[in-house]
Protein backbone atom coordinates (compact mmCIF):
# COMPACT_ATOMS: atom_id res chain seq x y z
CA UNK A 1 0.00 0.00 0.00
CA UNK A 2 0.90 3.58 -0.56
CA UNK A 3 1.79 6.25 1.82
CA UNK A 4 -1.63 7.78 0.15
CA UNK A 5 -3.77 4.48 0.40
CA UNK A 6 -2.48 4.19 3.60
CA UNK A 7 -3.10 7.90 4.78
CA UNK A 8 -6.84 7.59 2.90
CA UNK A 9 -7.91 4.29 4.70
CA UNK A 10 -7.12 6.44 8.29
CA UNK A 11 -9.35 9.67 6.76
CA UNK A 12 -11.70 6.89 5.85
CA UNK A 13 -11.55 5.27 9.41
CA UNK A 14 -11.86 8.98 11.22
CA UNK A 15 -15.05 9.44 9.13
CA UNK A 16 -16.40 6.03 10.13
CA UNK A 17 -15.85 6.49 13.53
CA UNK A 18 -17.40 9.91 13.68
CA UNK A 19 -20.23 8.80 12.03
CA UNK A 20 -20.81 6.19 14.72
CA UNK A 21 -19.59 3.11 12.80
CA UNK A 22 -16.57 1.86 14.90
CA UNK A 23 -16.18 -1.44 13.32
CA UNK A 24 -15.54 0.00 9.85
CA UNK A 25 -13.26 2.25 11.65
CA UNK A 26 -11.33 -0.44 12.96
CA UNK A 27 -11.51 -2.80 10.58
CA UNK A 28 -9.61 -0.06 8.38
CA UNK A 29 -7.35 0.60 10.98
CA UNK A 30 -6.21 -2.64 11.83
CA UNK A 31 -5.52 -2.59 7.80
CA UNK A 32 -3.72 0.06 8.07
CA UNK A 33 -1.60 -1.14 10.86
CA UNK A 34 -1.29 -4.73 9.44
CA UNK A 35 0.79 -2.73 6.47
CA UNK A 36 2.35 -0.32 7.84
CA UNK A 37 3.36 -1.59 11.29
CA UNK A 38 5.13 1.85 12.55
CA UNK A 39 2.28 3.85 11.01
CA UNK A 40 1.64 5.64 14.27
CA UNK A 41 -1.64 7.69 13.63
CA UNK A 42 -3.25 4.06 12.87
CA UNK A 43 -2.19 2.83 16.38
CA UNK A 44 -3.31 6.32 18.00
CA UNK A 45 -6.66 6.33 16.44
CA UNK A 46 -7.04 2.58 17.42
CA UNK A 47 -6.64 3.51 21.02
CA UNK A 48 -8.96 6.12 20.99
CA UNK A 49 -11.82 4.36 19.00
CA UNK A 50 -10.79 1.20 21.37
CA UNK A 51 -11.07 3.25 24.95
CA UNK A 52 -14.41 5.64 23.29
CA UNK A 53 -15.48 1.72 23.09
CA UNK A 54 -14.21 1.18 26.88
CA UNK A 55 -12.67 -1.76 25.50
CA UNK A 56 -9.74 -1.15 27.67
CA UNK A 57 -7.10 -4.00 26.76
CA UNK A 58 -7.18 -3.31 22.99
CA UNK A 59 -7.11 0.78 23.80
CA UNK A 60 -4.19 0.20 25.78
CA UNK A 61 -2.57 -2.19 23.23
CA UNK A 62 -2.55 -0.05 20.46
CA UNK A 63 -2.01 2.66 22.92
CA UNK A 64 1.37 1.14 23.68
CA UNK A 65 2.32 0.07 20.19
CA UNK A 66 2.04 4.02 19.13
CA UNK A 67 3.86 5.07 22.23
CA UNK A 68 7.12 2.90 21.09
CA UNK A 69 6.82 4.52 17.92
CA UNK A 70 6.77 8.21 19.22
CA UNK A 71 7.15 8.32 23.29
CA UNK A 72 7.32 12.08 23.26
CA UNK A 73 4.00 12.60 21.59
CA UNK A 74 1.91 14.24 24.05
CA UNK A 75 -1.52 12.83 22.65
CA UNK A 76 -0.25 9.69 23.17
CA UNK A 77 0.71 9.83 26.52
CA UNK A 78 -2.45 11.52 27.44
CA UNK A 79 -4.02 8.53 25.76
CA UNK A 80 -2.54 6.30 27.76
CA UNK A 81 -2.90 8.45 30.81
CA UNK A 82 -7.09 8.18 30.47
CA UNK A 83 -6.43 4.37 29.68
CA UNK A 84 -4.77 3.37 32.65
CA UNK A 85 -7.22 5.64 35.12
CA UNK A 86 -9.99 3.66 33.62
CA UNK A 87 -8.16 0.31 34.33
CA UNK A 88 -7.72 1.68 37.57
CA UNK A 89 -3.55 2.10 38.01
CA UNK A 90 -3.70 5.48 39.06
CA UNK A 91 0.25 5.39 39.76
CA UNK A 92 0.67 4.51 36.12
CA UNK A 93 -2.52 7.07 34.20
CA UNK A 94 -0.14 9.90 36.24
CA UNK A 95 3.60 8.48 35.21
CA UNK A 96 1.75 9.06 31.70
CA UNK A 97 -0.59 12.21 32.73
CA UNK A 98 2.82 13.71 33.69
CA UNK A 99 4.66 12.97 30.90
CA UNK A 100 1.90 14.68 28.72
CA UNK A 101 2.24 17.78 30.74
CA UNK A 102 6.07 18.36 30.70
CA UNK A 103 5.69 17.54 26.58
CA UNK A 104 2.72 20.66 26.77
CA UNK A 105 4.86 22.94 28.36
CA UNK A 106 8.10 21.62 26.54
CA UNK A 107 5.69 22.78 23.27
CA UNK A 108 4.48 26.50 24.89
CA UNK A 109 8.75 27.08 25.31
CA UNK A 110 9.39 25.95 21.83
CA UNK A 111 6.34 27.48 19.96
CA UNK A 112 4.72 30.72 22.25
CA UNK A 113 3.56 32.47 19.55
CA UNK A 114 0.96 29.11 18.82
CA UNK A 115 0.22 29.28 22.35
CA UNK A 116 -0.66 32.85 22.37
CA UNK A 117 -3.74 34.02 23.77
CA UNK A 118 -4.15 30.46 25.39
CA UNK A 119 -4.75 29.61 28.39
CA UNK A 120 -1.43 29.54 31.29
Amino acid sequence: MTDDELQTLIDDASYDHAMGDADAAIAKLERVAAAAPACFDAWHALAEIHFSRRDLDHALAAGERAHALRPDDLFINTTLSRVWMEKGDKATAEKFGAQAKILGWKDQLQNPAAHEGGLK
